[in-house]
């Protein structure tokens, strides 16, 4: 648009380029027994090739053409933005009232709609990590929102603790999924059917189903010393939050040195047969 068929980079490869054959121009421009002084001759007129060698000009004339030819380079590429500019702001100006009041109110409904939504969570007990009492207050709560990331804890089980600090921290960033936490004295039927056998263990439930679970610290790169970022991502690879990041990049710095080689889990009701055998982690 207006940029003559050359955008920025080309514009300023054809500088570079020309201060690279400079000394090769200025061979050109200067004829052999030329009575005419380099400094007289225009930019880009056709010359005759000089059989000699490129002698170094008198005084500073060699640096000052190189000078004019970045000059008008650059002058010509300035003016072609600035075209360019000029065009984009005119599109503007011709956007009419109606159009800019449409999208003012397509705006407004957006904002409007994201603020329900929020209030919506918020009295849900989104945004807060809390505590169930009793297996019926946790299907309660399950029942109420899409998407649910429940802790089994023990208080004997100091890994629990560190799970809470992590947890607390997402809750109050991903409004769009509620963070619980059921102690598992005071849910054995839940427990059973669950099939929870490792403490900690995180259970991660869309639209009332379980979707995943989190077993331990292995996915977290096992180790007790794990960021927030990382439980964040592995909460985003079972999809029960909305992440941002990139799912296939894990934010622990070596999957080999922390002995894991998790990668994106597909979708599933219930835990695989390979964590049954896992003993209590206290």
């Amino acid at each position: 648009m207006g940029w003559g068929g050359r955008n920025w980079d080309s514009l300023v490869r054809e500088a570079a380029e020309a201060v690279a054959h400079a000394p090769q121009v200025m061979r050109n421009r200067v004829p052999r027994n030329s009575s005419v002084r380099p400094g007289a001759l225009g930019v880009g007129k056709n010359l005759p090739t000089a059989p000699r060698p490129f002698r170094k000009m008198e005084g500073n004339g060699s640096i000052d053409m190189f000078s004019e030819v970045l000059e008008n380079q650059f002058l010509q590429a300035a003016k072609l933005v600035e075209s360019h500019l000029d065009s984009e702001l005119q599109k503007l100006d011709q956007i009419g009232e109606d159009e800019l009041e449409l999208l003012k109110e397509k705006r407004l409904a957006a904002l409007r709609k994201a603020q329900q939504q929020k209030q919506e969570w918020l009295s849900k007990g989104h945004g807060e990590y809390r505590e169930v009492a009793s297996e019926r207050d946790f299907f309660q709560e399950v029942k109420e929102s899409e998407k649910v990331v429940c802790h089994f804890y023990r208080d004997t089980t100091f890994r629990c603790k560190i799970l809470d600090r992590h947890l607390a921290t997402l809750a109050k960033k991903h409004l769009e999924t509620k963070f619980l936490k059921l102690n598992v004295e005071k849910a054995p039927f839940l427990c059973e059917r669950l099939r929870i056998k490792v403490i900690p263990t995180l259970a991660l439930l869309r639209d009332g189903k379980t979707q995943d679970y989190v077993v331990g610290f292995t996915d977290l790169g096992n180790t007790d010393d794990f960021t927030t970022e990382t439980l964040e991502w592995r909460l985003g690879c079972s999809d029960v939050i909305n992440y941002s990041g990139n799912l296939m990049e894990p934010p622990f710095q070596s999957q080999k040195k922390f002995g894991t080689n998790f990668t994106k889990l597909e979708k599933k009701t219930i835990r695989g047969k390979k964590y049954d055998s896992d003993s209590d982690d206290d």
